[in-house]
């Protein structure tokens, strides 16, 4: 028996094989300042893979990483760190790695449901449709979510440096300068 696919499937597949352009090549010259934090009780900078991955991909698409932490998965030690780095007038962005699943310590999601001013649904929908079409459904039990507070970009992205990779090359970067600007009131 063949394996259902919806024809929603089908017309984003079709237009993700003919987007050839960043959708706002306008903006393409601003660099966004980012900080980086990696949620978890195992890691730690000289383990963070996905973190590493995670300034990597910023850098080489032209912005700044201007901070890096690991913390461990604890709902108020990640309230801490992301009003920390809310406080810096350097800071425009906020990437999360780890977290967002469904374990009693994956507190991520939690925290940013919570804290959020603004959620983007769309990008927890399209992340988790992309890793279905890597991982099949498995994806269900992501919690990947972004939105702002306090004026800056969150993104909250699983711990695995596929999913890390697909969120930041998908998702965050073809819109990463648009949604800074519209937050900036252009």
């Amino acid at each position: 028996m063949a394996a259902y696919r919806s024809p929603i499937a089908d017309y984003l597949q079709q237009q993700q094989q003919t987007m050839t352009q960043i959708p706002h090549p306008d903006l393409s010259e601003m660099t966004v300042n980012c900080a980086v934090i990696t949620v978890s009780d195992t890691r730690s900078a000289e383990t963070d893979n996905s973190g590493v991955l995670i300034k990597k991909l910023l850098k080489d698409a032209g912005h700044s990483v201007v901070a890096y932490t690991v913390i461990k998965d604890d709902a108020a030690k990640i309230v801490l760190q992301m009003q920390a780095f809310c406080q810096r007038e350097d800071v425009d962005v906020i990437v999360f790695s780890g977290g967002t699943g469904i374990s009693p310590r994956d507190t991520t999601y939690d925290v940013m449901e919570s804290l959020l001013d603004r959620i983007l649904p769309g990008f927890g929908e399209i992340f988790r449709f992309l890793s279905y079409q890597e991982i099949g459904s498995r994806a269900i039990a992501s919690r990947a979510v972004a939105g702002v507070y306090q004026g800056k970009l969150v993104f909250s992205l699983p711990g695995s440096s596929n999913a890390v990779q697909l969120a930041v090359e998908k998702l965050i970067l073809p819109e990463l300068v648009h949604l800074v600007w519209q937050l900036r009131g252009g």
